[in-house]
């Protein structure tokens, strides 16, 4: 037990520590110091994109995500919607301002394929060398294709580059919290993987792509649960690089309901456990070094979860037990549980410090970040208990499609 109990501790500790100092050094080196260089902005904005926006049922946001998609700076683009079969007023809103506005391109797949399916054949449809994607109630800044495109000009063996989510609805307070998460968790994260130069996801929300690493891994994967975890790692296998660029930014909506939350962060959790299980062989195959430690981290996080389960477990059975014979329980958390408490408070504070220069409105969910550690940790840990077990019994090759308004799945 003691060293179980070393282990629920010391990981999630060394992980946020590592986390901190590998986001703050990255940010030291590269962001800084940088200011927005306007020249060089402008020559980005001279690269040609194609933007794909794959859409299900979202004729309440539908209109927003395509008037910002049309109104960014790139001097020559294309957008193509590609509609997977939505059932309300999608096709017919986005058909109308095609008819206005030539620059949009609308394909409509007629049946409900997935996002998966929806981004290929907009990719084969696109007519420039980079893509830059969008969900579809999204709402890109108008710099963030050309900060985006710029990273391919300076980088010849970039393949993929994910940009800056923003969450713009921000009412409740389930919504306010994942403002800090989005910072302090996934801008986070993203900034200290660009230290060991590998990145576990670039955000499906806002992605671009090299058009020829896209055609060279065979897109994106049509059973895969979270089609942007699953190509970042098939891109990277590849020998592509990817990386991140907080100044493309995009404003989401996000969950609003515990709900819809959970079926959020199921899929997602299903989707990480998809793309370990398939590529489990990098801890071993020459020349894929850079995945490992990002393989080994999520090893080490299932089985935090699934020991933390045990404990649980234990710690129920021991106070029931107590309880009956009237002794008092002996098993217990102790300090650790204060500990990380703590940590997760830095972790946010220096996150929401980070990203003030993009979201200077983020730092308001730093009252309610006490939270956080008792609603979403808990959420992860249920996930990850929950969805290994789903997707060890589902069945390969079924295609991942979509049920509006939060992409949970069927």
């Amino acid at each position: 037990m003691k060293l179980i109990d070393g282990f629920l501790f010391l990981f999630p500790s060394i992980m946020s520590l590592l986390w901190i100092s590998g986001a703050v050094w990255y940010y030291w080196r590269s962001e800084y110091r940088e200011i927005a260089d306007l020249d060089k902005l402008d020559r980005y904005r001279e690269q040609p994109v194609s933007i794909l926006i794959p859409c299900f049922n979202e004729s309440k946001q539908i209109v927003d995500t395509v008037t910002h998609a049309l109104a960014i700076s790139q001097r020559e683009f294309e957008i193509i919607a590609v509609d997977d079969g939505s059932t309300d007023e999608t096709p017919k809103i986005l058909e109308d301002i095609a008819r206005r506005d030539s620059r949009l391109r609308v394909l409509n797949l007629g049946s409900n394929q997935g996002k998966a399916s929806a981004l290929r054949a907009g990719a084969k449809l696109a007519r420039f060398p980079i893509l830059v994607c969008v969900d579809g109630d999204a709402c890109i800044d108008r710099d963030a294709p050309a900060w985006l495109a710029g990273r391919f000009l300076e980088n010849p063996d970039l393949g993929a580059a994910t940009g800056n989510p923003r969450i713009r609805n921000r009412h409740s307070i389930l919504a306010r919290l994942q403002v800090g998460e989005f910072s302090a968790i996934v801008g986070m994260i993203k900034r200290a993987q660009m230290v060991i130069g590998k990145l576990f996801t670039v955000s499906g929300v806002i992605a671009a792509f090299r058009k020829e690493a896209v055609e060279k891994v065979d897109y994106w994967t049509e059973d895969a649960l979270t089609e942007d975890i699953d190509i970042t790692w098939k891109i990277q296998r590849s020998g592509w690089s990817a990386c991140f660029e907080p100044l493309a930014l995009v404003w989401i909506l996000t969950p609003t309901t515990w709900r819809g939350l959970w079926r959020q962060r199921l899929r997602w959790a299903m989707g990480g456990a998809q793309v370990m299980l398939r590529n489990l062989d990098v801890l071993v195959r020459p020349g894929k070094s850079g995945l490992r430690p990002l393989m080994v981290e999520m090893i080490a996080s299932v089985v935090w979860c699934y020991l933390l389960a045990g404990v649980l477990v234990l710690m129920a059975l021991e106070s029931t037990e107590a309880v009956l014979s009237g002794h008092t329980p002996t098993l217990t958390l102790g300090y650790g549980s204060l500990i990380l408490t703590i940590l997760c408070l830095l972790q946010f504070l220096v996150g929401l410090l980070m990203d003030y220069r993009y979201d200077q409105t983020a730092w308001r969910s730093m009252i309610i970040t006490p939270l956080y550690p008792l609603a979403f940790w808990i959420l992860q840990f249920a996930t990850t208990i929950v969805a290994y077990p789903k997707v060890f019994s589902r069945r390969r090759g079924r295609p991942a499609t979509w049920i509006s308004p939060d992409r949970g799945l069927r």
